[in-house]
């Protein structure tokens, strides 16, 4: 069965990808919608064209949101209510969901999907798809976390398929919440993974500034990454040396505040950074 898929800021970063992905996909009657001219000039290049939204939407299946949060409540109240009962809505981004500024609408479900990208441990051999760090280009396998917002259990099943599309290559595709999603983005990824790789970046700049060779440096952390990643999550029975563990008890209260548990994880935080995320021009 032919899917007719709306792709909504089809000629932005991430519309891009999945143009590519899905223009050519035989079980897609694909329509897309562009507002800038630098995006359309993007779609002439794959050789694909926008149309108006009120065509667009017009008897289409699902809907997939690729646009900046900030714009999704005001993207999703023009869209939404001119959809056919039994239309899906596809967020690639939990904010918008978890800071619930979506328009009800009786009949159409939300579907929400984020990438997990390619893991640092795979089995690629495949020199492309080993040098593809974001996956859904068709090269490297990557997981998927994906939530059901609002809908029925049927549309779970249908929701995930286009995922796994618009993903491609997927391996496992993890079910979720919304609220679980939003922990593991922005809290877990973002507000603390990447504010923890920020602060390792300052280290290995500092390092540097007090005389280690760059070369030597990135090549030392980076495979130090590595090993350490995969002990720290259990992937290897190898342990950490005595030392290391020694270091880490020193540092960590040097380097984190006592409670940076609850103010990261805490629910209030979460859904404050999701509103913050999907309302901030």
């Amino acid at each position: 069965m032919t899917v007719t898929l709306t792709l909504m800021g089809a000629g932005g970063k991430m519309g891009c990808r999945i143009t590519d992905q899905l223009k050519d996909h035989p079980d897609y009657r694909m329509r897309y919608v562009e507002p800038s001219e630098a995006g359309r000039e993007r779609l002439a290049d794959r050789g694909v064209s926008a149309t108006t939204v009120a065509e667009a939407v017009d008897g289409a299946d699902v809907v997939v949101m690729a646009v900046p949060d900030s714009l999704m409540r005001a993207v999703c109240e023009d869209v939404v209510p001119d959809l056919d009962d039994g239309a899906m809505v596809v967020l690639l981004d939990p904010a918008a969901a978890y800071a619930d500024i979506l328009p009800e609408r009786e009949g159409v479900s939300y579907f929400v999907s984020h990438p997990c990208h390619p893991p640092v441990f795979n089995d690629e051999t495949d020199p492309e798809a080993q040098a593809d760090l974001f996956g859904g280009q068709g090269l490297a396998e990557q997981d998927i976390v994906c939530a059901l917002h609002r809908g029925s259990e049927a549309d779970y099943a249908r929701g995930e398929a286009v995922a796994r599309d618009v993903y491609a290559p997927v391996n496992e595709a993890h079910r979720v919440t919304t609220e679980q999603m939003a922990i593991l983005e922005p809290a877990l990824v973002e507000t603390l993974l990447a504010t923890c790789l920020t602060v390792v970046r300052e280290g290995f700049d500092r390092a540097v500034e007090m005389g280690v060779p760059e070369e030597a440096a990135r090549s030392f952390l980076l495979g130090h990454i590595r090993i350490e990643t995969a002990i720290i999550m259990g992937l290897t029975d190898f342990p950490l040396s005595d030392a290391a563990l020694e270091a880490v008890e020193e540092a960590k209260p040097r380097v984190f505040r006592d409670d940076w548990k609850e103010n990261v994880f805490a629910v209030e935080s979460i859904r404050k950074s999701a509103e913050d995320i999907a309302t901030t021009d």
